[in-house]
C-alpha cells in the first residue's frame, strides 16, 4: 500500500514536471522569436562576407576605380582604415592580456 502511494505520487510529480517542461519550451520558443530578425541579419552579413572572400575581385575593382577617380578620398579613407585596423589590433592585445591567466 505504501509503495503504491509512493508510485502514484511519483507518477503525479512526473506529470507535473512534463507539463512544466512543455510550458517552459513554449515560453522559450515565444521569447526566441524576438531574436529572429537580428539573427537573420547576422546570417546575411555572414553570407555577404563569405561571398566577398570567394570573389575578391569585386571589392578590389571598386577600390581601384575609387583610387583612379578620387585619389585624395581614397587616401583619406585608406588612412582611416589603417587607423581603425591598428585600433582593433591594440584592443585585441589588451583583451587578450586581460583574459590570460597570470
Amino acid at each position: 500500500m505504501l509503495f503504491a502511494r509512493e508510485q502514484l505520487e511519483l507518477q503525479q510529480r512526473r506529470e507535473r514536471l512534463r507539463l512544466r517542461s512543455t510550458e517552459l519550451r513554449a515560453t522559450l520558443a515565444e521569447r526566441a522569436r524576438a531574436l529572429e530578425p537580428p539573427l537573420a541579419l547576422a546570417d546575411q552579413v555572414r553570407s555577404g562576407v563569405a561571398w566577398l572572400r570567394a570573389h575578391p575581385e569585386w571589392p578590389l575593382g571598386a577600390l581601384a576605380v575609387l583610387v583612379v577617380l578620387h585619389p585624395r578620398r581614397a587616401l583619406r579613407w585608406g588612412a582611416r582604415a589603417w587607423w581603425g585596423w591598428r585600433l582593433w589590433r591594440h584592443a585585441q592585445r589588451l583583451l587578450r592580456a586581460a583574459v590570460e591567466p597570470r
